[in-house]
């Protein structure tokens, strides 16, 4: 816990509070939105969130605000393009699953919105956690352990529990800021 009230994972670093503080877990209900942020997770996949983050607005400009209508189409000339941005992290395999991860959302989004059949793992409610210390929080459960297996038998890859936990954390669909925090108690009601 920091002395401003907040989880202490963000530490003191301006964009990392400020993240915390307006984007972590709140429920987003954008199918889109929710996809980018998978992605971002899967290219989080043994780095830190803040070196992420810092990167964001490059990675939204390298692969076309994340639409994944375009990036399905993308090829070897594209992989070999975002290999050279210095922007983005230059990962071929993360690249090539975030290519397949488009093709996979465009797959479910043909029978449903992406928003409806992730949130219905949740009832479409956020699951309300009680943590009174950053060492209680998981870093997975059964639930992210089932919609991670879901997400790769729908073709998605760069998804396994731990990183669709984290996921699940930062898109509101569990609510995991410490109960001393100030946004345990504004997101509990959402």
């Amino acid at each position: 816990m920091t002395e401003a009230g907040r989880c202490a994972w963000c530490g003191t670093d301006p964009l990392y509070v400020a993240y915390h503080d307006t984007e972590w877990g709140v429920p987003e209900h954008d199918g889109r939105a929710l996809w980018e942020k998978l992605v971002l997770d899967g290219f989080q996949a043994g780095l830190s969130w803040i070196t992420i983050l810092r990167k964001r607005d490059a990675f939204r400009a390298a692969f076309q605000g994340f639409d994944p209508a375009l990036i399905a189409d993308w090829g070897e000339a594209d992989i070999a393009r975002l290999l050279t941005d210095p922007g983005i992290v230059r990962h071929r395999g993360k690249i090539e699953a975030t290519i397949g991860n488009a093709r996979a959302y465009l797959a479910i989004a043909e029978k449903s919105d992406f928003a409806h059949f992730v949130w219905r793992y949740v009832d479409g409610m956020p699951v309300q956690n009680a943590w009174a210390t950053q060492a209680e929080v998981p870093a997975e459960t059964s639930l992210s352990a089932r919609l991670s297996k879901d997400l790769k038998l729908a073709g998605f890859r760069f998804c396994g529990p731990t990183i669709t936990y984290a996921w699940m954390q930062a898109t509101g669909l569990v609510n995991d800021h410490v109960t001393s925090c100030h946004r345990h108690a504004q997101l509990r009601g959402r």
